[in-house]
Order: structure tokens, then C-alpha cells, then sequence
């Protein structure tokens, strides 16, 4: 089980990275993804902050299991609310996939880190 998260937790942590990177640089899929669901150009350095303190917990979390069990608690409440945000603006499935696929990565990963 040591071994699923720590490849789990790894891929996660540098995927929310990537995803905060988007908001950083302003890159205009990410930016319109957000824009759509509400998100206002001055929350889009917040949640990169949150982003990257998440992905940052969840690669410390892989050998300091408080941290870990914070960050992945964070980012499945994180994704929960793109979700719903995505949800609120009737999107179709494949504009809800990205948070969806990190939200259940990020869920699997709370799971591994409270049974080890």
C-alpha cells in the first residue's frame, strides 16, 4: 500500500502543480475553465496558492503522514468545490473531467494515507 501512494501521491502532487503553474501563467485553457465557473482574475493567485501548498503536502505527506493526511483532505475538499462549481453551470462531463480525475486521485490518496 506504501508503494500505491507514494506513486499516487507523487503523480497528484505534481499534476495540482501543473494545474497552479495555468493559473500562474495565465494560460488561456486554464484561465477559461475558471473564468466560466465564476472565478474572478483576482482568486486566480489564491487558488494557485492553495494549489501548490496541497501539492507541496501531498509530496511531504508521502513520509510525514499528518501533513499527507491535511493536503489530501484539502484537495478533495479543493476539487469537491470545482465540482460543484462546474455542476452549478450545467457543464457536460468532459469540462468536469479534469476535477473529477483529481478529485478521485486526491480521494484515493486521503484513503491510503489513513491506512497506513
Amino acid at each position: 500500500m506504501h508503494l500505491s501512494l507514494i506513486i499516487l501521491g507523487s503523480f497528484l502532487g505534481v499534476s495540482i502543480a501543473f494545474s497552479a503553474l495555468g493559473k500562474i501563467k495565465r494560460i488561456p485553457g486554464a484561465i477559461e475553465a475558471i473564468a466560466h465557473v465564476g472565478v474572478k482574475e483576482s482568486q486566480y493567485n489564491q487558488l494557485a496558492a492553495l494549489e501548490i501548498l496541497g501539492s507541496l503536502g501531498l509530496l511531504v505527506g508521502i513520509w510525514i503522514k499528518p501533513i499527507g493526511i491535511a493536503a489530501a483532505l484539502g484537495i478533495v475538499l479543493y476539487f469537491a468545490g470545482a465540482i460543484t462549481a462546474h455542476t452549478k453551470k450545467k457543464d457536460s462531463i468532459a469540462q468536469i473531467f479534469p476535477a473529477l480525475f483529481l478529485f478521485v486521485g486526491s480521494a484515493v490518496t486521503f484513503y491510503l494515507q489513513l491506512q497506513r
